[in-house]
């Protein structure tokens, strides 16, 4: 091939503009640094606005010319015009220096493309400058016998005619050899697609595509081309091999990451980096090697030849094709552990040998969100199926790096991960709004669509609801299914859905919306018969007669029947259907992170620690305090009733959020009031010595924060604070001296405590109030999807324990029966599915596929 040549103009004087007006002659390419000044400028001007030639030349070079010179002068720039198609133009002050790249590869492919004569005005051109003094002397360029030849080949493309010229053979190991040639050369930095074009540099992308497009061999050699392009985030040649149908082969995904992913400049197994080598490391140590560290090691140690060769070369086929230990299979693996799911099909069923051995673009796609090619990981989405769910789960895996990077203070590289995160959040809703526009029934459907991506068999609805994305949660597609499940498919109007409790029994009695009200009318009457329990004396005779056991045996069976239902919201063991494939630690953590949930555990635990005490201890009135605060917990849970209210939901979602803010203050102000009470007391009290004499209620730790604490309320306590008050009990009959430090620290005190922490406190508040206030539709959304998801399953306490047993026994057969229908689906190849619901999912796979297409580049 030929070594493109280029000539940049910058500054110069009038010899500069002859020697650009020949080398434009000669069909060479000039790339015109504008802003430079003098001459680049000046021919600038002449090929922008002629007329002021004069004006600016004496300007620009700050020189008076003559009639003979200026007429020379006007001569260079009138050819320069002439060839303009051969010129191109960079402004240092305004183009960016990566768009340079473009611009010289445009003119010199641009000079190759055009044919013209030669010949013309050459002869007056050599005559005009032995009139000018030659200040440097010209460079010789091209051969003119070359360039006419070129000249009269115009029935193939430039890279043939390039070839032809050369003499070279095109065969079909010639063309595959030119490609990989490429691979040998030292790499250059990744471009940035916003200042590329196909015919920026290097060419070797120009010349490579024309090559395949002539000869034809896209499967033979288009994986090569394609291989670079990722490399060099060339997303113009990406974006075209995959429309022509090129797949990455196996063998080059280990390479694609040994040459992004991996930091080349830190060790793997010594340095602890910033990079994202380091933060996969940290995540899942073993599949980080396999993609960032054993290729490039392999590799290097083969290239020296050591006598172990054969080790290596077994691990690199690992790395390519082993189903279990290959690259794509560990990055699917991390992708999994990262998202805090269960991997599912993770080894390749695929029997067919081509399959095996090509890379979807699944796994480009994940290789992109690791790399972060924000440009490319849209290209492949775009490429792959079920939109909606691969975006948010490219949302959500790329907001878990951003935070990663920011725990190693990796600012830069978190921001741009979230930034791309959000970007794949916006193109889903796109998608939402526009299926709903489109054919609103399966807009709301699609929410509900299960597929298996990387590993991660979920639900675009279900994938948003563990991740807190309330966007996705609360937009229009997401309530219209939750609408649908609510009533279970009956009317929304409260009127209609209770008159179709004649018409519809099964479905009324069935639908969550029964389920919840039946449940919480369960509930009621066992805060009523509590309350009774509580309220009644064990010792008499209106308790022994039975009236007061049946109240607290009502309680106890309530209780244990509504421990099951949360023990099975937990963990999923008995749902019909369990979305959430996590393991059951995760489960755990992830429902104590409730706040209802945390309240139903802590009443659970009040209620066994009471009875505990009601049995086997003898103090009635501790047993009766754990009684009535485990009920003060049940009143709280019942609260938890009005969230499904469109109004007063809200409001209790404000008091919700408004606890974790009282919390941090409590911490803040629980040291503030200790301090100021051990100075109340030392200055008071210096020489008492029993702290913690007598039981645990007499300490005198209590004392230290009591008044401090009351003085917060404006209990100011001055007698306290002057020494004037009685022997307080636990003082072992030490009378408190009198210091005029202590009321001096107490007026410091409590203008801190007024002042400061209480204002605090309710600017917090304030604060919460208006985030709440403007997120409460979505955050009430989201809520009610909680309660929706649980009673899709949930039977009201005590009744689910007569349904338990049947439960189980149905899950055993599910569990058994499993295995065999899987068989069946891989034996009949799916002929047993039910073929109207495949029918209406394809739809709506193919919906989303047209609506992602007409987003595309415009988020």
């Amino acid at each position: 091939m030929p070594i493109p040549i280029a000539i940049i103009v910058c500054e110069g004087d009038v010899q500069t503009v002859a020697h650009t007006a020949e080398a434009l002659q000669h069909r060479l390419p000039v790339i015109i640094m504008k802003g430079s000044g003098k001459a680049a400028d000046l021919i600038l001007v002449y090929l922008e606005r002629s007329d002021e030639l004069r004006k600016e030349a004496g300007i620009l070079f700050g020189m008076k010319f003559e009639d003979t010179l200026f007429s020379l002068l006007k001569k260079y720039l009138e050819i320069i015009r002439e060839n303009k198609d051969l010129v191109g133009v960079f402004d240092l002050n305004f183009d960016d220096p990566l768009k340079l790249s473009s611009i010289i590869g445009e003119a010199v492919v641009s000079c190759w493309s055009v044919e013209k004569n030669l010949t013309a005005n050459k002869q007056a051109v050599e005559k005009d400058t032995t009139q000018i003094p030659q200040e440097t002397t010209s460079e010789e360029t091209i051969n003119s016998d070359v360039l006419k030849d070129s000249l009269a080949m115009t029935s193939s493309s430039i890279t043939m005619q390039q070839l032809k010229k050369n003499t070279m053979k095109l065969e079909k190991i010639t063309i595959k050899k030119l490609i990989e040639s490429y691979k040998k050369q030292p790499r250059r930095d990744v471009l940035d697609p916003s200042f590329t074009s196909p015919t920026s540099l290097p060419l070797y992308f120009y010349f490579g595509f024309q090559l395949l497009q002539e000869s034809n061999q896209w499967e033979e050699c288009g994986h090569i081309l394609l291989l670079e392009a990722l490399k060099e985030n060339r997303c113009d040649y990406v974006r075209v091999l995959l429309d022509r149908g090129v797949k990455l082969t196996k063998k080059n995904l280990p390479e694609l990451y040994a040459q992004t992913v991996t930091c080349e400049t830190c060790k793997f197994k010594k340095h602890d980096c910033f990079h994202m080598q380091w933060i996969l490391k940290q995540i899942l140590p073993p599949e980080a090697e396999t993609l960032c560290y054993k290729y490039a090691h392999a590799m290097k140690r083969i290239q020296r030849k050591e006598s172990s060769s054969d080790k290596y070369e077994d691990i690199i086929k690992n790395l390519k094709y082993d189903p279990n230990k290959s690259v794509a299979a560990s990055a699917k693996r991390l992708c999994c552990k990262i998202l805090q799911y269960k991997a599912l099909n993770i080894e390749e069923q695929n029997t067919n040998e081509e399959a095996m051995n090509t890379s979807d673009t699944s796994d480009i796609l994940l290789w992109a969100i690791f790399a972060n090619r924000k440009e490319i990981a849209e290209i492949c989405w775009l490429r792959g199926t079920d939109h909606i769910l691969s975006g948010l789960i490219c949302s959500v895996l790329l907001h878990k790096l951003s935070k990663r990077a920011l725990r190693v203070k990796e600012h830069c590289l978190s921001e741009d991960l979230e930034e791309h995160a959000k970007l794949f959040e916006q193109r889903c809703i796109k998608i939402m709004d526009g299926m709903y526009r489109e054919d609103t029934k399966h807009a709301a459907k699609a929410m509900d669509d299960e597929a298996v991506i990387w590993g991660v068999q979920t639900s675009p609805l279900t994938i948003a609801y563990e991740n807190f994305m309330y966007e996705i949660v609360a937009h229009t597609c997401s309530r219209k299914n939750m609408n649908r499940k609510w009533y279970n498919k009956l009317p929304p109007n409260l009127i209609q859905f209770f008159k179709s409790a004649f018409q519809k029994k099964k479905q009324f009695v069935t639908a969550p919306l029964t389920k919840y009200i039946f449940n919480y009318m369960m509930f009621f009457t066992v805060l009523v018969a509590y309350s009774a329990f509580v309220l009644t004396s064990i010792h008499t005779d209106y308790y022994k007669q039975g009236v007061g056991k049946i109240f607290e045996y009502y309680v106890y069976i309530w209780a244990f029947g509504d421990f099951v239902e949360e023990a099975i919201s937990c963990f999923g063991v008995l749902k019909s259907e369990s979305r959430f494939r996590r393991s059951y630690l995760l489960r755990i953590k992830r429902y104590l992170n409730d706040f209802w949930n945390a309240v139903d555990v802590l009443s659970y635990i009040l209620l066994i620690l009471a009875l505990v005490v009601r049995h086997a201890v003898e103090d009635i009135p501790v047993a009766r305090r754990m009684f009535s605060f485990s009920l003060l917990i049940m009143y709280l849970r019942f609260l938890e009733v009005f969230l499904i209210n469109h109004k007063i939901g809200p409001t209790l979602i404000m008091i919700k959020e408004m606890l974790k803010d009282l919390l941090r203050f409590l911490l803040i102000a629980f040291f503030v009031v200790l301090g100021v009470g051990i100075y109340y007391h030392a200055n008071q009290y210096p020489d008492y010595q029993n702290f913690w004499s007598g039981g645990w209620t007499e300490w005198r730790i209590w004392d230290l924060i009591y008044y401090p604490y009351w003085q917060i309320y404006a209990e100011i306590n001055l007698e306290y604070l002057q020494a004037e008050e009685p022997i307080s009990p636990g003082s072992n009959n030490i009378p408190p001296q009198k210091d005029w430090s202590v009321v001096a620290v107490a007026a410091a005190y409590l203008l801190f405590a007024h002042l400061l922490l209480v204002n605090l406190v309710i600017a917090m508040f304030s604060y919460t109030f208006e985030r709440v206030q403007k997120n409460s539709e979505k955050l009430w959304w989201y809520e009610r999807y909680t309660a929706i998801n649980d009673y899709t399953w949930r039977i009201p306490s005590p009744i689910n324990l007569l349904c338990t047993p049947c439960r189980i026994s149905r899950k055993c057969k599910e569990i058994t029966c499993c295995t065999q229908d899987k068989k069946k689906i891989w034996s009949n190849d799916g002929e047993n599915e039910d073929r109207q619901t495949v029918t209406t999912k394809e739809y709506r796979t193919e919906l989303q596929r047209m609506i992602a297409c007409s987003i595309y580049n415009k988020i």
